[in-house]
């Protein structure tokens, strides 16, 4: 394998880049006409503009991307995650044209890439299961019917759905009409695909996941665990690994089902397994990602392996070089995505320029980004600015490690997640570690970051008036009534 082409943008790609080179490997980048000036197109061997920027009209042309990489003599495509990376059908044509995919075969996707025949598969080696529908469900009364059964509250959710789309929370029998209909609609929007299934909605859930890797030659093993309870709406914000909850049965427990599910599609490559864990402590399997995750980095931290290299390991149809016996945790790494959005407004979204861009850094900080300075956020894809990861000798310094780095990013022209990090990771919930997928709805509202924001204000303003005093010639006295109002004391 001497040149693969990424089929991504942004962080990923520039992230994957950076360890094929390490192995000398040759690289590719597709770029839509707004990413023309990315550090990933800068960064690879070669690039090619792949169309405009919507994604439909650039990274999911599938057809266009095994064509440039016939075109450029390239051996294999990285999918990343997202886009074209779970897809069964681009898979398949990848290897009809006599190129390697760099992730699982289509037909493990096909069993895993839909919840309802992944759920089918897993429940044959006796995983356990969340109560709920057997099968997809389109008749009102049958899901009434059901759902009388399942129990309130209860989830209404898209069989080949992904990232909340298609998700939605029942609290009673008069919310299943127009509930169905609103999961249904969505389902086809981002999906083409209408199938929903009911599920039980567990109490108190908490957001476990297995990372797995596996070999052509029939070797699999769990790397262990990651904790992804603080979502806002269905979406990961900050993960870390390993929980703050499992005990060493638990995580032995989960990970052997983690792997029998991987062996049961006959599995290769790198896949999660998640899992829901209620507060009695018992794990129900969730579903199977056959992709890099997101997340992936806090693996990484504390395996000291490097998922991606993995990756093109098992391309190259080489056996794994670890035994489960031979992996120990390593530490304690936390990840937040850097997302240009509003938490203060229902984290909407956010574009606009990157007028400031200093990422933080030091022992045991790792950012994966994907922008600089000066370059615009565009509105065509997903709104994530960077990761950024930490890892300390233990959970207590690994937060510690977050709030200093969180501190040192600087960016100014975008609203960003980083306030919400912050507010989480000084939060007692989170800080205990006795916290669940409800933590923003339990504990966060718009208003404690304006309040925050008013204190750091107010900070800013005594910081100039210093600068301001320092710089006449003769030295005055400061400004004692801001200094009495704020809790902040002024060191000259």
């Amino acid at each position: 394998m001497k040149k693969i082409l990424i089929a991504n943008r942004g962080e990923i790609a520039l992230r994957i880049m950076r360890s094929a080179r390490e192995m000398d490997i040759k690289t590719v980048a597709i770029f839509s006409e707004a990413d023309r000036n990315a550090p990933f197109v800068k960064y690879a061997d070669e690039a090619i503009c792949i169309g405009p920027p919507p994604s439909a009209q650039s990274y999911l042309q599938g057809d266009k991307i095994i064509a440039i990489c016939k075109e450029l003599h390239v051996d294999a495509i990285h999918p990343g995650y997202g886009f074209l990376s779970e897809n069964a059908d681009f898979a398949r044509k990848v290897k009809k044209a006599g190129l390697i995919f760099i992730g699982p075969s289509a037909e493990s996707m096909d069993m895993m890439g839909d919840k309802l025949s992944a759920k089918a598969t897993a429940k044959k080696y006796k995983v356990p299961m969340i109560p709920g529908s057997e099968g997809a469900i389109s008749d009102l009364k049958e899901a009434v019917k059901i759902a009388r059964e399942v129990g309130f509250p209860l989830l209404i959710k898209a069989s080949a759905g992904g990232g909340g789309k298609g998700m939605r929370l029942v609290e009673g029998e008069e919310e299943i009409e127009e509930q169905m209909k609103l999961a249904i609609s969505e389902a086809i929007s981002a999906f083409g695909n209408g199938a929903v299934f009911i599920e039980k909605y567990a109490s108190g859930p908490r957001h476990i996941e297995i990372q797995l890797l596996a070999d052509n030659h029939g070797n699999c093993v769990y790397l262990f665990e990651r904790e992804c309870s603080i979502q806002r709406r269905h979406q990961k914000v900050i993960e870390e690994a390993p929980s703050s909850v499992l005990t060493e049965e638990l995580r032995q427990k989960m990970g052997k089902c983690a792997v029998d599910v991987a062996k049961a599609c006959n599995y290769s490559g790198v896949g999660t397994v998640e899992f829901l864990l209620d507060d009695k402590m018992n794990f129900y399997f969730l579903e199977m990602n056959t992709r890099l995750q997101v997340e992936h980095p806090v693996t990484e931290m504390i395996t000291g392996l490097d998922l991606v290299k993995e990756q093109i390991k098992v391309a190259r149809n080489e056996k794994l070089s670890m035994t489960q016996e031979g992996l120990k945790i390593n530490g304690h790494a936390i990840e937040v995505r850097v997302c240009a959005e509003d938490p203060a407004n229902n984290f909407l979204p956010d574009i606009g320029t990157l007028l400031v861009y200093k990422t933080p850094a030091g022992p045991g900080v790792r950012v994966d980004d994907g922008f600089e300075e000066g370059m615009d956020i565009p509105i065509y894809y997903d709104p994530m600015i960077a990761k950024l990861v930490v890892h300390g000798k233990d959970r207590a310094e690994a937060i510690e490690k977050m709030l200093r780095a969180i501190q040192d990013y600087k960016i100014v022209g975008v609203e960003t997640t980083l306030d919400f990090c912050t507010f989480v990771l000084h939060h007692h919930a989170f800080t205990s570690g006795n916290f669940d997928t409800g933590f923003i709805k339990n504990y966060f509202t718009p208003e404690l970051l304006s309040k925050n924001s008013a204190d750091f204000s107010e900070i800013a303003a005594i910081a100039c008036n210093l600068v301001f005093e320092s710089c006449k010639p003769a030295k005055t006295a400061l400004n004692s009534d801001l200094v009495k109002k704020s809790k902040w004391k002024a060191n000259r």
